[in-house]
């Protein structure tokens, strides 16, 4: 970090001290949040303001391996803005797996992040471009909302990127530029000889970079999406709410339920898009949404849904069974899956459920919870505990917990108190701070 110190989307380092329990940095300080957090209180944004928040993270790339360093875990919730201002600079944060590139060496270490990592890494064999398409991620979750490579488990995460099929044809892809989707593929190819390298895109961008390079990998320095003025459009792009409401529909009820705890605890600054979606929606102001204006609410977003999928969304949001979604139901409905990966977030979950703070979630505190936030019965709870009670005790602790939360987000080892492991690890079972370099 203090070797990229002062370069403009580089967090800058200011000095480190030690005492006799820890080590600690001092940095620059970034009020604006996160980079997703952001954009999810905006509510819908366009291609042209993606274009503008993807300059930054490709900058990061360009600064990165002209000075020598591979970063090796680049993803959204390593971006922070500088300010709550608009256009606020885009500052990356954390450098806790990057190394200095040693030419012609071939990296083996397996790590990184599960959605983020590129196929070479998987095979044990990879170079710098591996930030290429960890880039070419991102860009594809700011144009979407929801990673190119998804399933259920880390596993079934890793044979999806290896498989490499990019979807872009599921909504909102039909609506989203010929020359976005251009640029997501030349950005994730296969082959990491193939891929852009930060150089090109930069020339795409219209930014000063060396023409012998891109005239020898093919880079256009004029590409009609991401240039200024390019075709990059102003509109406002689909709404993901239809997709996570999907999601939404086929978690199991404790998941739902904890999904309403985080939810009654977001703050103002962070539910602020959706607080204004769910007003848009809720026509007669009474609080709730009813299965018609959920209907129509979606239909004004341009999603095309059938009475069957609206009926199956209402059924899945309205977590009490009362026949309408309230606030906190469509918080914890349509509010980004990322959040479930904050680990303090989940940690707190899980105590709220643990009323004796024995370290375990039982039947009975199970029973209590599903009595106290929604409908539900026996049945449920047997569900619950067949899906989640992987070891068969009759009791749920907090990694059985963390990993139902998660879904497909990689698995993290066994983990009690929080913040004990950082995210984006090695994919092992151990803290990432055996393994930094930087």
């Amino acid at each position: 970090m203090q070797h990229l110190s002062g370069q403009p989307n580089v967090v800058d380092f200011k000095c480190v001290f030690e005492d006799s329990r820890a080590v600690h940095v001092v940095m620059e300080l970034c009020s604006g949040g996160e980079l997703f957090d952001q954009i999810i209180s905006k509510g819908h944004y366009s291609e042209r303001e993606a274009v503008r928040i993807f300059r930054g993270v490709v900058n990061v790339v360009s600064v990165c391996h002209f000075m020598g360093v591979m970063h090796r875990d680049l993803k959204p919730e390593n971006f922070l803005l500088s300010s709550k201002d608009e256009g606020a600079a885009l500052k990356v944060i954390d450098f806790g797996l990057s190394i200095f590139i040693e030419e012609g060496k071939v990296y083996q270490d397996l790590l990184g992040s599960a959605y983020y990592v590129a196929p070479e890494v998987l095979r044990r064999g990879y170079g710098k471009e591996v930030d290429i398409w960890s880039t070419g991620v991102i860009l594809y979750i700011l144009l979407s909302g929801v990673p190119p490579f998804w399933a259920e488990t880390e596993k079934g995460i890793f044979d999806a990127v290896l498989d490499g099929h990019i979807d872009f044809e599921t909504e909102p892809w039909p609506t989203i530029s010929s020359g976005a989707k251009d640029l997501v593929r030349k950005m994730l190819n296969m082959d990491p000889k193939k891929r852009l390298t930060s150089a090109q895109v930069l020339g795409m961008l219209g930014l000063n970079v060396q023409v012998l390079e891109l005239n020898l990998f093919g880079g256009d320095p004029d590409h009609p999406w991401i240039k200024d003025g390019g075709e990059a459009s102003d509109k406002p792009m689909d709404s993901a709410v239809l997709s996570r409401l999907k999601q939404f529909r086929a978690m199991n009820k404790l998941r739902k339920l904890a999904l309403k705890v985080i939810a009654e605890n977001l703050s103002e600054e962070e539910i602020k898009g959706l607080k204004a979606l769910f007003a848009n929606m809720d026509a007669d102001k009474n609080g709730k949404i009813t299965y018609h204006e959920l209907k129509a609410g979606l239909v004004r977003l341009g999603s095309k849904v059938s009475e069957v999928e609206v009926k199956q969304l209402m059924d899945a949001a309205d977590v009490d069974g009362n026949g309408s979604i309230d606030y906190i139901e469509f918080i914890a409905a349509t509010m980004h899956r990322h959040k479930l990966q904050r680990e303090e977030q989940l940690y707190q979950t899980f105590k709220y459920f643990d009323k004796d703070n024995s370290g375990f979630i039982t039947r009975d505190e199970l029973e209590m919870a599903i009595k106290d936030h929604g409908n539900g019965d026996k049945a449920d709870i047997r569900e619950i505990m067949s899906e989640v009670d992987k070891d068969h005790d009759g009791r749920i602790d907090y990694e059985e917990f963390s990993t139902m939360m998660r879904g497909g987000v990689q698995k993290q080892g066994k983990q009690v108190e929080p913040k004990s492991c950082m995210e984006g690890t090695k994919m092992e079972p151990k803290c990432p701070n055996e393994h930094r370099d930087m």
